[in-house]
């Protein structure tokens, strides 16, 4: 059997993860550029970046479905080719359109990735697997970081009529992670899937996910992806007109994810999974709270509260998973996952609606808005549609924080009950499989 280097398809992997979250933080940095040069609406700009969103779950659920098919590889050679192909249609975008489709076909590569990786990451390291899913998720607000430096580099830098006619070099920054992972992963050898090494049918995979543990998750994991990811996505356009940084903010609040990602081993261990997951939405809870009640400096605190604790909730409801429910297989990560990116896309298109009618709400009676968001900086309009966006921003933010508030609740039950329950790891069918790997 040939040997499987770990190492190097652990970092082809957060390569391809990089790809996912570049497009999340160039994309966040150019929303409100696209509804300038395009005359997009603030519910067209949400229905686009939702697109990604509900792009992202079929990809996965789909991918996750026929994974211990076709094969980690061949599903990762998919997501290449999605990639490339939305980042080279958002270059030549012109309008709402091949936005909305450069948009899917990156939210099919972002959910292709995840698809494969996830399970590849629990079959590499299954004796520390939420651990090593905190590593891998790491990158992905690193590249938020990486791309939210570069959008405030040339929006800071250069002047706004090279910027905003030149936004497409940003896009095009996506090309090079892209092209490297495309390159390792046609290059290395993969193993199964850790179902499939412990001899789990494929029929007590699919039954196992009508336990009710398993689908009390995957209504958790509504919650905990709408908190991070559409607050992340969005932090730009809802306080813009409160701060000057709103971009700095994100930066700020993914940073700190990077950080505690990196430090997850002590975290898990000492607290489990489930603790983590308490601990994460009370410091959501009340990071939410925070940039919704605060203007200033304040925010900034805000921003850094609310990324302790939304930094570990995607790969820790992940690894709660694999670890609890490791017979679920990879069709159960990716049906997490797939769950959690379908829920955003939902709330993200009423809460796109939403903002635009509380801020027509803002205006004079009978006012036009288009007539407004094209008035000319510093003037009256401009000023009053500007003044309706700062009072918007942070009313969409305080109705969210419902949610992690809810997720208290719910994770400190689940917290009481997993005391009570004891998880076995999979036995491995066969002992060769067990240990094939190759640390380089």
């Amino acid at each position: 059997m040939p040997t499987i280097k770990r190492n190097q398809l652990f970092v082809a992997s957060c390569l391809a993860l990089l790809v996912t979250s570049l497009s999340f933080g160039i994309r966040a940095g150019l929303l409100n550029t696209w509804a300038h040069e395009f005359g997009l609406k603030q519910e067209e700009i949400g229905i686009i970046t939702s697109t990604a969103f509900w792009g992202f779950p079929l990809a996965i659920v789909i991918g996750g479905i026929v994974v211990d098919i076709i094969g980690m590889k061949k599903l990762l050679v998919g997501a290449f080719v999605f990639h490339a192909a939305g980042i080279f249609l958002t270059i030549v975008a012109k309008g709402f359109w091949p936005l909305f489709m450069s948009t899917l076909l990156i939210g099919l590569g972002n959910g292709t990735v995840e698809a494969a990786c996830n399970p590849l990451i629990a079959s590499l390291y299954s004796t520390n697997k939420t651990t090593r899913l905190n590593y891998f998720h790491l990158w992905f607000p690193g590249g938020i970081v990486i791309g939210t430096l570069i959008v405030r580099f040339f929006g800071t830098y250069i002047p706004d009529s090279i910027y905003l006619s030149n936004w497409r070099v940003l896009v095009g920054v996506m090309f090079l992670p892209t092209i490297l992972y495309g390159i390792l992963f046609l290059r290395l050898k993969f193993p199964v899937t850790e179902r499939v090494a412990s001899g789990i049918s494929t029929s007590q995979m699919y039954k196992s996910l009508l336990k009710p543990l398993f689908i009390v998750m995957i209504i958790l994991m509504f919650g905990t992806a709408i908190t991070e990811l559409f607050t992340g996505q969005w932090i730009d356009v809802l306080l813009k007109n409160v701060t000057n940084n709103a971009i700095l903010l994100l930066t700020i609040e993914t940073g700190i994810m990077v950080i505690g990602r990196g430090l997850a081993e002590p975290v898990v261990h000492r607290l489990s999974p489930q603790g983590v997951l308490l601990m994460s939405a009370i410091l959501a809870a009340l990071g939410l709270y925070l940039l919704g009640h605060s203007t200033g400096n304040m925010l900034f605190v805000g921003a850094v509260v609310f990324g302790m604790g939304v930094c570990y909730f995607w790969p820790t409801m992940l690894g709660f998973v694999s670890e609890n429910l490791p017979e679920t297989g990879a069709v159960g990560l990716n049906f997490m996952g797939g769950a959690g990116m379908f829920a955003v896309s939902i709330y993200m298109i009423f809460m796109g609606g939403y903002y635009d009618r509380l801020v027509a709400a803002q205006l004079p009676a009978g006012a036009d808005v288009a007539a407004y968001n094209a008035a000319p900086a510093g003037s009256d309009m401009a000023n009053t549609l500007n003044n309706a966006k700062a009072l918007a921003g942070p009313h969409i933010i305080n109705t969210t924080l419902v949610i992690p508030l809810i997720l208290i609740v719910a994770f400190a039950i689940l917290f009481v009950y997993m005391k009570s329950r004891n998880t076995k790891p999979l036995p491995v069918a066969n002992a060769a499989i067990a240990n094939p790997y190759e640390d380089q």
